[in-house]
């Protein structure tokens, strides 16, 4: 039926260019001769006429005119019509002029004619039909078509629910306000534009002014009905972020935001991008500039396999990993609803890829070797983990059992499979220990370390450290904004807690730089560049903010103490590490010592056993034996 359709729609578009090519040449006789053609030019034209029509289709076919979709008509395929129409003219002068009449009765003026004639028909008419797809389509009935076109031409639709002003007026902001022009039944009516760069001042987008800069908000507030501000600037620092969040506050005015680019998965700015001010907008991270290359050379057209793929981390980096077009993509998880929900996002938008759900457990040696057996992947990245500090500080045994002997068994199926790269994510917390969790993840990194030095497998590993991630599962960022909405207490730890935070779109996306920066030689411990630690109080504070309330006057914040496991500030190197540059600015390397394979192999059978065994004391005491930077908690 879609076949049928497509069909139909180019014998349509066939016939009517036909039409325009035949009423091109016709004109321009008419106007070189005053439109009072000549008998012998007649017959000249009749004669030549199925020739010239005949070498201009076959040139605008060859020139991909009709394999476009017209509704998203651009400037290239503009740009393809007058090549095309010079093309044909010049291939039409050639051979007339190489022929035996050499020009002979035939005018020279009326093939530039044409050639202006045929460039404005054919570019209108497909100017025309995007024109028609963009406005009419969707109207039902003369009626509304009509109210549609006195809203386009004269702008009089008084029926906009909400007045609008978009802050930023350079390409995000013009993206966003030709969306909204081309859905006025989003009920928005956008009055302005503000800039800070006073070039721009005075100049209009599509017809509507750029006001002023930012500060001129409250004064624009006032003179006009502004019910919402978009901030349209996807690189806006944290500075600038907060003065314009704030200038909305001031004005009465609410306010949303589009998502930075590394938050867009197709880089793609609609009206559906468009969301409420979060605390990753208050970071202020700049924008990642990848090396899509380098990336593309090791996923395009790969099996690639992402463990705790639905998680927060994880199922992010299977976002990324698609937008390289793997061959497959494989989705270990051990939880069936995150699974489950990953699964049909990747397949509602990624058709070409195969999508391949495995609920599976990282500690099952044998489900592992029989994944890994049938599918054989190329490339792993290792995100599953145990991660919530106090629960693990209670059951050490399940950190050894998931995080060091779950990564063991990865890394040994990925060796005897001949996987190309093993990336393991790990963690800050994994830099001078003073908990269960971080001193698992050492282990894991030491262990990834060992068998990146065993030369007898092709296997390449490499380690990316990192810190915390606004908005994960289990993060602090959710746990404040429910105390918000429950109208609080904002339970704090410390005054003075500082953490490292990146937006885990920006992290993902730094895991697969990493992978692709790995050297022959692999082991690598690539360190994120995390910016400026931030107070947790402070962190508290904004999200108040952000939800309308004054901390400590509205929303009481109350400190409640360091909890188990829990230190003041994390750091994301250890001692003996030395740190290398990248060729990307946003990665370091570490390089840290070797450590013996087969002592740290006996060692984790041993903390094997005494996970099996519950012995929660001892197990602390043989992660400090193995990793002796590890301070263990010690209540009371």
């Amino acid at each position: 039926m879609k076949k049928r359709i497509l069909y139909k729609n180019f014998i349509i578009v066939f016939i009517v260019d036909v039409l325009l090519l035949f009423l091109a040449l016709y004109l321009s006789h008419l106007i070189r001769f005053d439109f009072d053609i000549p008998r012998p030019q007649i017959r000249l034209f009749i004669r030549t006429l199925p020739y010239i029509l005949l070498a201009k289709l076959i040139i605008l076919y060859f020139f991909d005119l009709y394999t476009g979709m017209w509704r998203y008509t651009s400037v290239t395929d503009l740009l393809n019509i007058v090549k095309a129409s010079t093309f044909a003219s010049l291939v039409i002068i050639c051979t007339i002029l190489f022929t035996k009449t050499r020009f002979t009765g035939f005018s020279r003026s009326v093939f530039f004619i044409d050639w202006c004639l045929t460039v404005l028909f054919i570019s209108g008419f497909r100017l025309s039909l995007r024109l028609y797809f963009e406005h009419f389509e969707e109207k039902k009935g003369i009626i509304n078509t009509i109210r549609h076109i006195k809203h386009l031409i004269f702008n009089m639709d008084k029926k906009a629910e909400k007045y609008l002003i978009i802050i930023g007026a350079g390409d995000c902001g013009e993206k966003i306000f030709r969306a909204i022009k081309n859905k006025p039944d989003t009920g928005y009516c956008v009055v302005g534009f503000l800039d800070d760069m006073p070039v721009k001042v005075g100049k209009k987008i599509h017809g509507i002014t750029v006001l002023g800069a930012t500060d001129f908000l409250p004064e624009v507030a006032r003179k006009t009905r502004i019910d919402e501000a978009i901030i349209a600037i996807p690189s806006a620092s944290t500075s600038e972020m907060r003065k314009i969040v704030d200038l909305c506050k001031k004005s009465g005015v609410s306010y949303k935001t589009v998502p930075s680019y590394s938050e867009l998965i197709n880089g793609d700015v609609s009206i559906n991008s468009i969301r409420d001010v979060a605390y990753r907008d208050l970071l202020g991270r700049e924008v990642i500039k990848l090396d899509q290359e380098k990336i593309g050379e090791y996923l395009r057209g790969k099996k690639i396999l992402v463990t705790g793929a639905g998680g927060s981390i994880g199922s992010e980096l299977c976002r990324q990993i698609c937008r390289y077009n793997p061959k497959s993509i494989l989705l270990y998880e051990i939880s069936e609803t995150p699974l489950y929900e990953i699964e049909l996002e990747l397949r509602e938008k990624f058709e070409s890829i195969e999508i391949i759900p495995l609920l599976g457990d990282i500690t099952n040696k044998q489900h592992l070797d029989d994944t890994f057996s049938f599918f054989k992947p190329q490339t792993v990245f290792h995100a599953a983990a145990y991660k919530q500090v106090p629960v693990l500080e209670l059951q050490p045994g399940k950190a050894i059992l998931n995080n060091i002997l779950g990564t063991s068994n990865l890394a040994k199926v990925s060796q005897k499979y001949d996987v190309k790269r093993f990336v393991f994510v790990s963690t800050d917390k994994a830099v001078r220990p003073t908990n269960v969790m971080g001193a698992s993840k050492r282990v894991s990194e030491m262990l990834i370390q060992g068998k990146n030095a065993k030369k007898e497998f092709n296997t390449r590993f490499m380690i990316v450290r990192f810190g915390n991630v606004v908005g994960s599962v289990g993060s602090v960022v959710p746990r404040f904004k429910k105390q918000i909405e429950s109208g609080g207490p904002v339970t704090v730890t410390h005054p003075e807690m500082t953490r490292f935070f990146m937006t885990i779109p920006e992290a993902s996306q730094l895991i697969l730089q990493a992978g692709s920066l790995g050297n022959g030689d692999g082991g690598e411990i690539f360190l994120l560049d995390m910016g400026t630690p931030v107070k947790i109080d402070e962190m508290a504070r904004d999200l108040i903010r952000l939800s309308g309330f004054e901390p400590d006057v509205d929303i009481k914040i109350e400190y409640i103490g360091l909890r188990p496991g829990e230190k003041l500030y994390e750091e994301l190197i250890t001692e003996g590490e030395n740190i290398v540059p990248t060729s990307h600015e946003k990665i370091m390397v570490l390089k840290g010592s070797a450590c013996d394979i087969v002592q740290l192999n006996g060692c984790i059978e041993e903390l094997a056993t005494l996970a099996a065994a519950y012995e929660s004391d001892k197990i602390k005491a043989k992660l400090k034996e193995i990793v002796p930077e590890y301070t263990p908690y010690r209540s009371g």
